[in-house]
């Protein structure tokens, strides 16, 4: 997947098996969020996340739970307790492995007409640099809202790996 080109297509079911495609959100900005229900650093982020969510018109998040290791019942809860609007289960990594997704989280921001344009962190949070001072996911999503690109298009992800194999 390259920044400035089309995001792939999807289709995943969210945690009541109803089935969401990605192309049904154009039109809006959306955040994939490659997501962990057991994930701290993705417990941290959705916090940051559902505020900025809340302020946004136009955009919608869909996280994904890739982790195999991970049931439906610990997710809901999750969910919930979190107040996710839309959780996609990849139960074979599918999804991640055509993303490219290594951890958890691990954001791709994707403009109206399908086209990725940001990818990476949701901030600056490092094992080094444990409060974050820039916001990535904020400014990516801010920049296209006001009908520009983002100035930084990528990040090194950072959180817990994605667990493939069991």
């Amino acid at each position: 997947m390259q920044i400035n080109q089309p995001a792939p297509d999807f289709e995943l079911p969210d945690l009541d098996g109803n089935l969401h495609r990605l192309s049904h959100y154009r039109g809006r900005i959306v955040i994939v969020n490659f997501w962990s229900c057991e994930c701290p650093h993705s417990e941290r982020t959705d916090k940051a996340i559902m505020a900025m969510l809340m302020q946004w018109r136009d955009v919608v998040m869909l996280s994904i739970a890739s982790n195999r290791s991970e049931n439906v019942e610990a997710l809901k809860k999750a969910a919930d307790a979190r107040r996710l609007p839309t959780v996609l289960l990849d139960a074979n990594c599918r999804v991640a492995d055509l993303f490219e997704a290594q951890t958890t989280p691990h954001v791709f921001v994707i403009d109206r007409e399908g086209i990725l344009r940001y990818r990476g962190s949701v901030d600056d949070f490092t094992f080094r640099n444990r409060i974050p001072t820039r916001f990535y996911l904020d400014l990516a999503v801010e920049s296209l809202l006001n009908g520009q690109l983002p100035a930084l298009a990528e990040s090194p992800a950072y959180g817990c790996t994605i667990v493939r194999e069991i």
